[in-house]
């Protein structure tokens, strides 16, 4: 089979096409690096030749309201359209738990413009949702940082490895449409406030972590459940323990989870 992974160069993406390619698909990683550009188009229709799946996973590179809604309806429509010219029979596209409870987030508002896009667009989809990458765990510390403080909300996060989400994302573009959505989560649910402390009592972060229900993510206040899948969702395998083992960036060599099996 013939894939095109949209930001197949990033943190999902490369995985994603080194599994597939591993598998013996040919694949094609498609960003601006590799000359395909899904804003002008550029590179597009080339890339699509032959193409069986599109696989998108391009994210807006800025967190600006009206940026990212043009980034997503841009870059949908062009990466559709050349599907369709193309033939593709199958366009899966990640997205995240709890999107459509997340309007009152510019971000949010994007992704549930993207879904939109995909379910109109006439072509056989999936739409992955996963739950927060535990990759993403120091960006939403840092956003949420004020001075010695980080302020999160005590909301249910149930996190994933990038590594299991890519994992499944390879496993589902070999399958057949769904025509619907299918959330993917991490195998176990705490706070979002508690597990960066956690993650901060690793990594030596000495600020402090306050549990605030008015924090915002991205923009937006989270009811408990907001970024919790549903009793369906696929489980990746890595915890939370075993993923910071993984890091050697994160924890010292001489630290006891740096030992722990």
């Amino acid at each position: 089979m013939k894939f095109v992974v949209i930001g197949g160069t990033g943190l999902i993406g490369s995985k994603v096409v080194s599994r597939l390619a591993g598998q013996g698909h040919e694949v094609i990683a498609a960003a601006p690096s590799t000359g395909i550009d899904i804003l002008t188009g550029a590179g597009l229709d080339a890339a699509m030749a032959g193409a069986d799946v599109v696989i998108d996973l391009a994210n807006s590179p800025s967190f600006e309201d009206a940026a990212v809604l043009d980034f997503f309806q841009t870059a949908g429509r062009n990466v559709l359209g050349a599907e369709a010219r193309a033939g593709v029979g199958h366009h899966v596209a990640l997205s995240v738990v709890g999107t459509e409870k997340l309007e009152a987030s510019g971000y949010f508002r994007g992704k549930i413009a993207q879904e939109a896009l995909v379910r109109e667009s006439g072509m056989p989809y999936t739409i992955i949702h996963s739950t927060q990458f535990f990759e993403f765990l120091p960006r939403m510390i840092q956003s949420a940082a004020d001075g010695n403080t980080v302020r999160l909300s005590p909301a249910l996060v149930q996190p994933i490895a990038a590594a299991d989400v890519a994992r499944n994302v390879a496993r589902l573009a070999q399958e057949a449409p769904i025509n619907g959505i299918i959330e993917i989560a991490g195998p176990q649910s705490e706070s979002l406030a508690s597990l960066a402390k956690r993650f901060m009592a690793i990594t030596g972060d000495p600020r402090d972590v306050v549990s605030d229900v008015h924090a915002p993510y991205f923009g937006a206040e989270l009811d408990n459940d907001t970024l919790m899948p549903g009793a369906s969702a696929w489980h990746g395998e890595l915890s939370f323990e075993r993923w910071v083992v993984d890091q050697p960036r994160f924890v010292p060599t001489d630290a006891p989870h740096a030992q722990a099996s």
